[in-house]
């Protein structure tokens, strides 16, 4: 999959510490898109006005982020190696790459034959959004930082 010139070569400590934090990024990052629409659902204003509403808050933020995640881990792994395998590091990428899984996500039940929008879709874009911006802080932005650099000619070791 992936070809190496003369002079490069791949850092395998590089690589599992990128696997790491693309495993913590996702993970961050599906939990993020739960609490912000949960958050949005129950319109908690602070824990101490209503600490049986923030606990609700939280752990259907809790439990929607395992179903996002289990919802969009494969569509979001082959956009995450395609990234990874083209080195792409670009926020705009990421933003735009989760915004468009969760869009699709929601648009999949949509069912009906109209072309308005769905209710809330503006928020699912936001929680996709930011999702992507998550991901991209913690691993996206390293994105395939484990390729090996190409040495200049002068200094190739022969």
């Amino acid at each position: 999959m992936f070809h190496f010139r003369e002079g490069q070569a791949l850092d395998g400590g590089k690589l599992l510490f990128q696997f790491l934090r693309i495993v913590c990024g996702f993970v961050l990052a599906v939990i993020a898109c739960g609490l912000f629409l949960a958050w949005g659902f129950f319109r908690v204003t602070h824990p101490d006005q209503d600490p049986v509403a923030f606990a609700a808050m939280t752990g259907s933020g809790l439990v929607g982020a395992s179903v996002i995640g289990g919802t969009v881990l494969v569509p979001a792994a082959v956009l995450i190696v395609i990234a990874e395998g083209v080195r792409l590091r670009s926020f705009i990428f990421h933003v735009a790459a989760a915004g468009g899984i969760a869009f699709l996500v929601w648009t999949l039940g949509a069912g009906s034959g109209t072309s308005d929008w769905r209710p809330g879709s503006a928020v699912v874009l936001a929680a996709g959004f930011l999702a992507g911006a998550v991901y991209w802080l913690i691993a996206g932005r390293t994105s395939g930082g484990w390729h090996g650099q190409n040495e200049p000619a002068g200094k190739r070791r022969v």
